[in-house]
């Protein structure tokens, strides 16, 4: 390896890198726990390293140069690579053991954390997790989590958290549910899976711009795998992110004009907590993995 032709700092590389995944100088700082004037300076020195200009300062945002497109894609190879370093090194460590819980709502626990779990025990055999299943918001103060996976940020300074995840969430039907009920943008009757309670849910689609009427909600719960099986069965109409449709066959979007949600995901931990390895070590590995596009998450 030609060790001369390396002439960059990793620090700088990684603010770059995080950077331009999180959008914003402000949103890469809070994901590194860094403030802006410092990653700010970090990526204007990567810059000068380079010799290259890496954003076009757009107003008060960041937009990717040709040249910081091209770079983002080899150092996304660079930063899985350095993460998993760290994981392993981590991993070796003899505190990094003991037991974890972690919470999450019912979708993300069976469908997303088995093969990132999968991972974790092939890293570090010595860590036993419990997984409390739960749409609620558990209280990490009180211990009934050491990490909790939200999608909403919660406001207590005693947390720790980190934005790992954006998605939106729209209207979908599947092919079967409008071969058999017309499509409900051409005037047919609507059956809809929604959330309990079922005003509550009725004053949300109307503040989105789709008047419904109780009767139209066919099943209501809070349970959001029994929501995603009836509208895989092409029983109702149902709101989902487009990553869930793109796992339901025949999905497509309904409702143009329907105001999509926007659905962020959050790892929180105690700050306290967060100092310990092992929780720590699931935490990093957590945010690693659910940072990545779904379909470049272990599997």
């Amino acid at each position: 390896m030609n060790w001369q032709a390396m002439r960059f700092d990793w620090n700088h590389a990684r603010a770059f890198l995080v950077t331009a995944e999180e959008g914003s100088l402000s949103a890469a700082a809070r994901a590194l726990g860094q403030t802006q004037p410092t990653l700010g300076r970090q990526v204007a020195a990567l810059e000068e390293e380079l010799g290259v200009l890496l954003f076009d300062r757009v107003g008060r945002g960041l937009r990717l140069t040709d040249s910081g497109r091209t770079l983002l894609a080899h150092l996304r190879g660079m930063g899985d690579a350095a993460a998993k370093v760290s994981l392993g090194a981590a991993a070796m460590a003899s505190s990094a053991e003991g037991h974890v819980t972690i919470t999450a709502g019912d979708f993300i626990a069976v469908h997303t954390l088995p093969p990132i779990l999968s991972r974790l025990h092939k890293a570090a055999p010595g860590i036993t997790i419990e997984i409390v299943v739960s749409n609620a918001v558990q209280n990490l103060r009180l211990r009934e989590a050491d990490i909790a996976i939200r999608h909403v940020r919660p406001d207590d300074p005693q947390l720790f958290t980190r934005k790992v995840g954006e998605e939106m969430a729209r209207c979908y039907a599947t092919r079967d549910y409008l071969d058999r009920h017309g499509h409900p943008d051409q005037g047919a009757k609507v059956w809809f899976a929604g959330f309990s309670p079922v005003d509550q849910f009725l004053a949300e689609m109307r503040r989105r711009g789709l008047t419904l009427s109780p009767e139209s909600v066919r099943i209501a719960s809070n349970n959001t795998l029994l929501l995603t099986e009836t509208l895989r069965r092409g029983d109702a109409i149902g709101i989902i992110t487009d990553d869930m449709a793109a796992t339901i066959a025949g999905a497509e979007p309904v409702f143009p004009d329907f105001a999509s949600i926007r659905v962020e995901t959050w790892l929180v931990s105690h700050r306290e907590l967060h100092s310990n390895p092992r929780i720590r070590l699931v935490f990093d590995l957590l945010a690693e993995e659910l940072s990545l596009a779904p379909e470049r998450r272990s599997v």
